[in-house]
């Protein structure tokens, strides 16, 4: 027989076993639920009751409106938030929407259209970038050496861009030969927007095509020129650059999806009543002079209309890059998300 002693011992040691396992079971769970967070587009938080959903976004350098939206506060008090994820590759930006890496995107409309056309699962929901004179969407620099004056001046040369399928490829091809130029002749070489300024002077490509904000940088260096803006080829039809989403994200989370276009829309707008100060935001996130900081102008209320899109259905159609007829414009957005476009409506 067991006296008491030993029958306390045992019980304590039973108890001590059970309290053990259900810290096991409970940390395992704790850990399978935070992985399967991490593996979710949104995660929903707990704050004040209320549930917030977080969108995973490139967190690269550049002049953005989330990263704006963001510094303005106009996030503050939605039941959104941006989640970054690291530097992502301008390229590999609207194919990341597409399979969900990411739940939006800030890149041209023919990357969009092309993807639709592909099969992705993708919808442009809000208008971006708007080109004018003076607040161009991109220029086009040479070395200072006066060897390059005009378009067939590029024959033989190597023109670098920041990728493929966007809007440097699609509206310059497309001017260069309204010009005369045979296309079939330049030798076009991806290259980021950071690097090209260094990359022309090192004399690696020829020409170079940088979107803002670095492009104002390069227009200061002396050992460059500018030749022109694509206001100069297309007054400005090809320069919207819209925000995108990934379809499944848009049917699970259709609110967050109208904080997002809600908070860019205004931040959209103060950029465009505030272009100094928001340089001013950009050049600290940048660090860099703000001299060098080109200004930039938005869509108002950042609503999308049809031009802009169907302008490079046509281009994509006589490339070949999409069957003719296959994409219809209304096939490419939506501004049901977008409430300055809902009221104006009403």
């Amino acid at each position: 027989m067991l006296n008491n002693g030993s029958k306390k011992k045992r019980k304590w040691t039973k108890l001590v076993g059970i309290l053990a396992l259900a810290a096991a079971v409970s940390a395992c769970g704790s850990a399978s639920n935070k992985a399967e967070e991490g593996a979710n587009s949104a995660t929903a938080a707990a704050d004040g009751g209320s549930q917030v959903v977080e969108f995973k976004y490139p967190d690269n350098p550049g002049f953005d409106l989330v990263y704006l939206a963001d510094e303005l506060g106009y996030f503050d008090g939605t039941g959104t938030k941006p989640k970054y994820i690291g530097k992502v590759a301008a390229p590999q930006i609207i194919p990341l929407v597409g399979t969900g890496d990411i739940d939006f995107g800030a890149r041209m409309v023919p990357l969009v259209i092309s993807a639709i056309a592909s099969g992705a699962d993708i919808k442009v929901v809000s208008a971006g970038g708007k080109t004018l004179q003076e607040a161009p969407h991109m220029k086009y620099f040479v070395r200072n050496d006066g060897s390059i004056k005009t378009p067939k001046d590029l024959e033989g040369k190597t023109i670098g861009f920041n990728s493929f399928g966007a809007c440097a490829e699609f509206v310059s091809k497309k001017w260069f030969k309204e010009q005369g130029v045979d296309i079939s002749k330049i030798e076009f070489l991806v290259v980021p927007d950071d690097k090209q300024e260094q990359t022309l002077e090192q004399g690696g490509i020829d020409l170079a095509i940088i979107h803002a904000p670095f492009s104002g940088k390069a227009e200061h260096n002396e050992k460059l020129v500018k030749l022109w803006s694509d206001y100069d080829l297309d007054g400005g039809l090809g320069g919207m650059a819209p925000y995108s989403v990934n379809g499944k994200f848009a049917k699970e989370h259709p609110e967050a999806v109208k904080d997002f276009v809600t908070a860019i829309a205004k931040a959209a707008n103060w950029v465009n009543d505030n272009p100094e100060e928001a340089e001013q935001i950009i050049a600290k996130r940048l660090g860099v002079d703000v001299k060098y900081v080109d200004r930039f102008a938005y869509v108002d209320d950042l609503v999308v209309t049809e031009e802009p899109i169907q302008y490079y259905i046509d281009i994509l159609e006589e490339y070949e890059k999409i069957p003719k007829g296959k994409i219809n414009v209304k096939d490419v957005y939506t501004n049901e998300f977008n409430e300055f476009a809902t009221a104006s409506s009403a």
